[in-house]
């Protein structure tokens, strides 16, 4: 038996709430036969469509755009919850169908980061609604960093600093250990500065790759599972000298990235947080695969593990 941490991409959930029952329903089945098998489940997932479907929705149901907006932490918050009763619904059901009596729950997470992260100078990170250049203006004046978005409009821009510390991780370990399935760091948690031991929510993006790593070292989890889009990770990707990785050592995964070999919107932070959990403690390792391959991919039939 092992303890698994399993980070799914938001994407893969949908956007609007038929797709995401729809979406868990197909997660479940995976994830209920890794528990059928004897292993220990712990869920990490992205919130990015969830996140910006909420924040439009509220931000343009207002009745001026002079309004404050919905905070981003709120939002998070939101998602974490919706997201997370669903992925519970779904997953017991799988389990009552295979006659194994376990509970799924979720907690609220927040994602501790620096207040001096110098990606809190550098905004990046695109949300919520499309916004007229008169209106960005005025939002810019409140203090949001708006920038104009291909042709499409302005929207607020973000920062996305690193996370530290995810501060309910002794209760997410006490239900592990108690053998619950346990869903937390939605969308990589709610970022939270401290100050003087005093916690404030922050307007910021959390890369839910990065907090699934701090997750799965907390909780003691022997494997990390990190689902995207593709089978396998790949050098030299969509040429001609494509070459699919069934392995790849920590060593081999700096030198890539050093290359160039993954881009910074989509596969690079899924390498280096494989690199930082399976150099975070003896016998660690990660594999990064495709959601529908996520069983063949820990049985070693398929994906790309990165090894020390």
């Amino acid at each position: 038996m092992s303890r698994i941490l399993i980070s799914l991409g938001g994407n893969a959930l949908g956007t609007d709430f038929d797709e995401l029952v729809e979406s868990v329903g197909v997660v479940a089945k995976p994830i209920v036969g890794l528990i059928q098998a004897g292993h220990e489940i712990v869920i990490c997932h992205g919130n990015g469509p969830q996140v910006g479907m909420i924040k439009s929705s509220i931000d343009h149901g207002r009745s001026s755009y002079q309004q404050s907006l919905v905070p981003l932490s709120e939002a998070v918050a939101m998602s974490q919850a919706y997201v997370g009763y669903h992925l519970q619904n779904a997953i017991e059901n799988q389990l009552h169908a295979h006659g194994i009596q376990k509970t799924a729950c979720t907690v609220i997470s927040r994602a501790l980061v620096d207040a001096d992260d110098p990606m809190f100078q550098r905004p990046t990170k695109p949300i919520g609604a499309f916004f007229t250049a008169e209106e960005a203006e005025v939002l810019r004046t409140s203090g949001k960093t708006m920038i104009e978005d291909s042709g499409r409009g302005y929207r607020e821009v973000v920062a996305s600093p690193m996370p530290t510390d995810i501060l309910e991780k002794k209760a997410i370990l006490d239900l592990v250990s108690a053998g619950h399935v346990v869903i937390a760091g939605g969308g990589g948690g709610i970022p939270t500065v401290r100050k003087d031991n005093w916690y404030k929510a922050i307007d910021a993006v959390i890369d839910k790759d990065y907090a699934s790593v701090i997750l799965a070292a907390d909780t003691a989890c022997d494997a990390m599972a990190i689902l995207t889009g593709v089978e396998k990770v790949s050098i030299n990707f969509n040429t001609p000298h494509q070459q699919d990785l069934d392995e790849l050592t920590v060593a081999d995964a700096e030198k890539y990235v050093a290359e160039g070999q993954f881009p910074e919107g989509s596969m690079l932070p899924k390498i280096r947080a494989a690199v930082r959990f399976t150099t975070s403690g003896p016998g660690r390792r990660t594999l990064i695969t495709s959601l529908d391959k996520l069983v063949e991919g820990l049985n070693g039939q398929t994906g790309t593990w990165i090894v020390p």
